[in-house]
């Protein structure tokens, strides 16, 4: 089975010694995003409807690059610094998958990156 890095300016550059995604036969595992501009690689400060919105479209980006959409993905981890932040990062979340719903667990962390609020890994099945 070939295993292939994913890797796209539409999203922020990885941070560390990883890549974006990795491509492995017809599954797609992406890396945790955190809300960073991919044009500035900044942090995006604000509500946390708008942190979890930038993580979900740099989310989207990655897919696409492996060829995939939201669709397409069947699990998630959402990582939250405050659980308090659970029901507003939930409306977003809802938003973006729609009917679209992959398993998930959400946890709350001690930290996260650069001191995000948010982050988000997934794994998505897409056609060979």
């Amino acid at each position: 089975m070939e295993r292939r890095s994913i890797a796209t300016d539409g999203a922020p550059k990885a941070i560390g010694p990883y890549s974006q995604a990795i491509r492995c036969g017809d599954l797609v595992f992406l890396s945790g995003q955190i809300p960073l501009d991919p044009a500035t690689g900044d942090l995006v400060r604000g509500t946390i409807e708008a942190e979890v919105g930038r993580v979900l479209d740099n989310i989207r980006a990655v897919l696409d690059a492996a060829g995939a959409r939201l669709a397409d993905v069947v699990r998630t981890t959402v990582y939250l610094t405050d659980m308090a932040d659970f029901q507003a990062m939930n409306g977003v979340y809802a938003s973006v998958f729609g009917d679209a719903r992959p398993a998930r667990s959400t946890v709350q962390v001690a930290g996260l990156p650069r001191g995000a609020r948010v982050e988000i890994d997934v794994i998505a099945r897409v056609e060979p």
